[in-house]
């Protein structure tokens, strides 16, 4: 049997028919031989030979995604703002992608599974927090940030998104403002003061949540 020369080359192909399969037909109601099917030649045994489970191409998507569209790349790039300032351009440039915003929503059902849940956890963890402490960090050099907890708001900060998820935390729209309430006042108290009107505005706007009960 003939060895892959180009692993790289199979896995991009296969998270580029992914992702327009799941943007497509839902994540739900794509299957791996419907992935199978758009790969002109590649058979299952070699999709499965680079990922064990649809679950794990979600994940390697989301990577990908992020990489493609880091928020914390452009910020860095805005001299004209201050940490703070950037801090909330991230949010709400991570939010501002449809097709990332689109694959997080599909893959909510995805969290049920503890195991999916780990992993989510620690990629977002080791992806995020160093980008996290690096702004507030300046922040601080700044004075745009006021704190002794440089590190721990970084992982809280990691944290902080899981209670925005309504199958993590499960809860309707005025449940999910109280939460973006308590976590605004207690960003205040330690010293950063993240969120303000055009983010909450955002969090009460995501297609998770509904008015309902």
């Amino acid at each position: 049997m003939a060895r892959n020369k180009y692993p790289e080359v199979t896995v991009d192909k296969i998270l580029e028919v992914s992702e327009r399969l799941f943007l497509e037909k839902g994540y739900d109601n794509t299957t791996i031989q419907n992935i199978v099917d758009e790969l002109g030649g590649l058979t299952k045994g070699a999709v499965y030979h680079h990922f064990k489970s649809k679950e794990e191409i979600m994940d390697a998507l989301g990577t990908k995604m992020f990489s493609r569209n880091n928020p914390f790349e452009e910020v860095k790039k805005l001299t004209d703002l201050n940490a703070l300032q950037k801090m909330r351009m991230v949010i709400q440039l991570n939010q501002s992608n449809e097709q990332q915003v689109e694959l997080s929503r599909q893959a909510i059902p995805l969290l049920k599974n503890p195991h999916v849940l780990a992993r989510m956890i620690e990629e977002n963890r080791r992806t995020l927090c160093p980008h996290w402490l690096e702004l507030i960090e300046e922040g601080k050099r700044d004075g745009s940030i006021h704190t002794e907890y440089a590190k721990e708001l970084s992982e809280f900060l990691v944290l902080v998104d899981l209670l925005f998820i309504p199958s993590v935390f499960p809860g309707n729209l005025q449940d999910i403002q109280r939460r973006y309430l308590f976590i605004s006042e207690m960003l205040d108290k330690m010293g950063l003061p993240l969120y303000n009107d055009e983010i909450a505005d955002m969090i009460k706007n995501l297609p998770y949540f509904t008015n309902e009960d």
